[in-house]
């Protein structure tokens, strides 16, 4: 009936037997709730008591063993290098057919409704990416971690959360892994257990396999958003005050160059990708990333992604090359996705000799420690430079810092806008112009604050003036409660 995809030969096997020969692991993986309850806090002891029968519980548990073995049946019985010339209607057919002769011979009964589910999960595992892919059409899940076959916690609203997803072993996640970075040209395996990729939709992915990763496979995905947060959206999620969003505009408009300091998820490429839309149309912006995130609206813009080096140990293009080969390249902007390494000297020469605007992102806390890592990043690239020399360049550079962060509640807010006004002695001269201002928690730990200027008169205003941005003393004003 569906032999037109079946293996042929002594490779062939029989769909009861490929579905009875699922190993005994998969009964004993640990059900979501189990994994769930083991990291809550221990609760007082209580009398022992027989729990109800939860018949819907062990009936979502059994259809949990059936995917798992039709998924078996189905990597056994399906010619998979044939698969490539098929339709998607006749794959989906012959899945049907084979998921419903396993039912049979099992005497499962299930209505439409999990039929339907069940053969999508079973299209999603031949032809995607198995148990990730209906996490990956959700646009309400921004992260997607995983931790061993079994452990797969998700990230939505700003929390993490464990999910009921989970991988038949380590090998099945090894296969959606190899799946992944095979179809970017790059591979992971123990001499090579570490890899960076993108997938189709733009998402970035990242994985670390054993024996550097002790309990299985760790894989983070970090979803690409499809609809970019502008300026509008980000004031309306309370990311900043409609004050900082003016005053940003007239600092990207004026061409200061501009650095996004935060920590990991705290927002840094979406604030840069924000701020990317005050840029003129007219400007020819060129973009350098180790993983293509940034969604600039421009129509004029030339983007670089470095790439790692080869089986043999060649290849390798960095950022830094990159980044050499953009100063030849006529850019009006040069945005680097994130600094971390060496590039960060060609970041500051192209700053400093005609390059005005240009940003880039940092790993940093704050403001201050944002300088501090631009220093250190200068004597990691081995050159020998004094320490006043070297805070000079950094002075003359960089005129903002803006200062993105993830709070405690999950929320993400800019917490700092600071500009660097030059010089005093040995040390980087800064003024705070706006700040968050925390004053409280509520009952269900939401932090309450509000955005405040600090009421000092920004250093750059007879630039902004020059543009034609003429900004009001009002927004520099503090914050007045009731």
């Amino acid at each position: 009936m569906f032999s037109r995809y079946k293996k042929s030969g002594a490779d062939a096997t029989p769909v009861a037997a490929a579905a009875a020969a699922a190993p005994a692991a998969v009964k004993d993986t640990p059900a979501p709730e189990r994994v769930a309850a083991a990291q809550r806090k221990p609760s007082p002891a209580r009398e022992a008591r027989a729990a109800p029968a939860d018949k819907e519980k062990k009936r979502r548990e059994r259809l949990q063993e059936v995917k798992l073995e039709l998924h078996r049946a189905l990597l056994d019985n399906l010619n998979l290098a044939a698969l490539d010339q098929a339709t998607e209607a006749d794959l989906r057919a012959e899945i049907q057919s084979i998921a419903q002769e396993t039912l049979t011979e099992k005497a499962i009964v299930l209505n439409r409704e999990e039929r339907q589910t069940l053969n999508q999960e079973l299209y999603d595992e031949v032809k995607g990416l198995g148990p990730l892919e209906p996490l990956l059409k959700d646009d309400t899940v921004s992260d997607i971690l995983v931790n061993g076959p079994h452990n797969v916690f998700i990230e939505q609203g700003g929390k993490l959360r464990l999910s009921d997803v989970q991988f038949k072993d380590e090998r099945h996640l090894m296969r959606i892994i190899d799946k992944i970075v095979s179809a970017v040209g790059r591979r992971v395996d123990e001499s090579n257990p570490y890899v960076d990729a993108r997938l189709a939709d733009g998402s970035r992915f990242n994985a670390m396999v054993p024996p550097i990763a002790v309990d299985g496979s760790l894989v983070s995905i970090r979803k690409f958003k499809k609809d970019k947060l502008g300026i509008d959206d980000l004031v309306k999620f309370g990311a900043f005050s409609e004050e900082m969003a003016v005053y940003l505009q007239a600092a990207v408009a004026c061409r200061l160059n501009v650095i996004v300091s935060g920590g990991t998820g705290s927002g840094k490429t979406t604030t840069l990708n924000a701020l990317s839309s005050f840029i003129d149309d007219s400007e020819r912006i060129l973009t350098i990333e180790d993983t293509a995130e940034l969604q600039l609206q421009q129509s004029h813009v030339g983007r670089m992604e470095s790439r790692p080096p080869n089986v043999e140990g060649k290849g390798a293009v960095t950022p830094r090359d990159c980044l050499k080969n953009a100063l030849r390249m006529r850019p009006d902007r040069i945005i680097v996705g994130e600094t971390r390494g060496e590039e960060v000297i060609d970041m500051l020469q192209a700053m400093n000799t005609g390059h005005d605007g240009s940003m880039t992102t940092i790993h940093a806390n704050s403001a201050r420690d944002g300088v501090s890592r631009l220093e250190n990043m200068i004597a990691m690239a081995g050159i020998e430079m004094p320490l006043k020399a070297m805070r000079s360049q950094i002075s003359s550079a960089v005129n903002l810092i803006v200062q993105a962060s993830r709070l405690q509640d999950g929320s993400r807010r800019m917490t700092s806008i600071t500009e660097i006004t030059g010089m005093e002695g040995e040390v980087i001269s800064m003024q705070e112009l706006f700040r968050f201002q925390r004053v409280g928690l509520t009952p269900e730990n939401k932090i309450i604050g509000h955005f405040t200027a600090t009421g000092v008169r920004s250093h750059y205003s007879e630039r902004f003036k020059m543009w034609g941005y003429d900004l009001p003393p009002s927004i520099y004003e503090p914050f007045r409660g009731d």
